[in-house]
């Protein structure tokens, strides 16, 4: 039977904080709706205390913004890129139009179109999130979207260097220095200088996530991202540095992101927390990850591997660490997870940034339901159907019976119309 040896803040009193989120957001998001560019700059001088003469960067200002770029870190971002666009390449492989004769003369099919316009953010802040360039723009890139915007925000009155370049590399047809929900707003809702897109994707903070939220609808999305989780599964193999490490690495995204840790032993989760301890005494990002850990961690002791993967199922974390004996039985039987990390070799970094599967994933128990950003979720599979005048006739007898049986009468003249006018009687 499992065992919480830690727990955090309860479901209520995180509903409290969301209210107030909601709240903010939607009052942003109206005044962006009628009053465009006027309230995108009002929000950019609010938030971020910026207002250029045009958010929107210049071919001549993003080259001139590359140049400045370190080469070393150029060629790390051609490195993470390369990866990347060859996953995205595989998957996209993967995904094929279909064409069936189910019945003599009716001919039914599928075709996978890529969305025309997407919005990705970029969130920047404390922590310029240079990857998400490589997972939203690159990605959308591959599966062939014409038309792919990039926001980032300011930082400190600073323009963020690294991420216009891997904006850039990625293929961004056009990059704006706007952030939060002015950058949300505008790419969704369009303004006088900013034209509107289909589709909005990326991460960001509480008030990124719940404009995606309220958007949604008018657009398509990628997923609700909430903030980041980590899951560590493991057995008496795995090491205490080891697990905190990884735990207080995730934690330090934000003051409000999970951590757990399920073990089947009670001596490493007991050395767990004491490494913990000591790691948050020189860790640089304490300040953030200390409070994520006290408020959002959780340590369960389980009695068995098989409880540990239905305690995993349960959390439906959005990154899973695997350090048991047996690795593999997680990845052959665990279902709800966004993206699984096999071995102690490997780790939660190498997946948001490098390693080349997408770092957007699904959080809040999503993933019970949905995988995270790939190419596919920028591809629309649309159907068809094309049938001969003998078919036609043949089809319509049954579709008009079904229809009468529905009492869709208007339905049924449809088929009988064809039947009349293609059938031989």
């Amino acid at each position: 039977m499992a065992v919480f040896l830690k727990e955090g803040k309860s479901v209520e009193e995180v509903s409290v904080i969301n209210s107030k989120v909601t709240q903010a957001v939607a009052e942003a998001l109206e005044s962006v709706e009628k009053r465009g560019d006027e309230a995108v700059r009002e929000l950019s001088e609010k938030f971020d205390k910026w207002s250029p003469d045009s958010f929107r960067l210049t071919e001549d200002q993003v080259k001139e913004i590359v140049e400045k770029v370190p080469a070393e870190v150029i060629e790390d971002i051609k490195f993470a890129q390369k990866n990347i666009r060859e996953f995205a390449e595989a998957q996209l492989a993967s995904l094929n139009d279909v064409e069936v004769e189910n019945i003599p003369g009716v001919i039914l099919g599928h075709k996978n179109i890529p969305v025309n316009s997407v919005g990705c953010y970029v969130p920047g802040g404390r922590y310029p999130m240079v990857a998400s360039a490589h997972m939203s723009v690159l990605t959308a890139k591959v599966a062939g979207v014409k038309r792919v915007i990039a926001c980032t925000p300011p930082i400190n009155g600073e323009v963020p260097e690294a991420t216009i370049a891997a904006m850039y590399l990625a293929g961004a047809d056009e990059i704006y220095l706007l952030g939060g929900i002015q950058a949300m707003g505008a790419m969704a809702i369009g303004t006088e200088t900013i034209d509107a897109v289909d589709m909005i994707v990326g991460p960001g903070n509480a008030f990124v996530a719940e404009a995606k939220r309220q958007l949604y609808g008018r657009v398509g999305i990628d997923l609700f991202a909430g903030p980041t989780e980590t899951l560590v599964v493991a057995d008496h193999t795995a090491d205490a540095e080891m697990v905190a490490t990884d735990l207080l690495g995730q934690g330090e995204h934000g003051p409000t992101s999970p951590g757990a840790l399920i073990t089947t032993s009670k001596e490493l989760a007991e050395e767990t927390v004491k490494e913990i301890e000591r790691q948050l005494q020189t860790l640089p990002t304490a300040d953030v990850a200390s409070v994520s850990w006290e408020d959002y961690g959780q340590i369960i002791l389980v009695d068995s591997i098989e409880e540990a993967r239905i305690e995993a199922d349960r959390l439906a974390f959005e990154h899973v660490e695997i350090l048991t004996e047996d690795p593999d039985y997680f990845l052959e039987n665990m279902t709800n997870y966004g993206c699984l990390f096999l071995g102690p070799e490997t780790n939660v970094a190498y997946g948001d940034k490098v390693i080349g599967t997408n770092h957007t994933l699904p959080t809040k128990g999503a993933a019970r339901y949905t995988g995270g950003l790939w190419v596919g979720k920028f591809i629309k599979t649309v159907t068809y159907q094309k049938v001969t005048p003998e078919a036609s006739a043949y089809i319509g007898e049954y579709a008009a019976r079904l229809c009468q049986l529905e009492n869709f009468a208007g339905h049924a003249e449809q088929a009988i119309l064809r039947v009349k006018r293609y059938g031989k009687n």
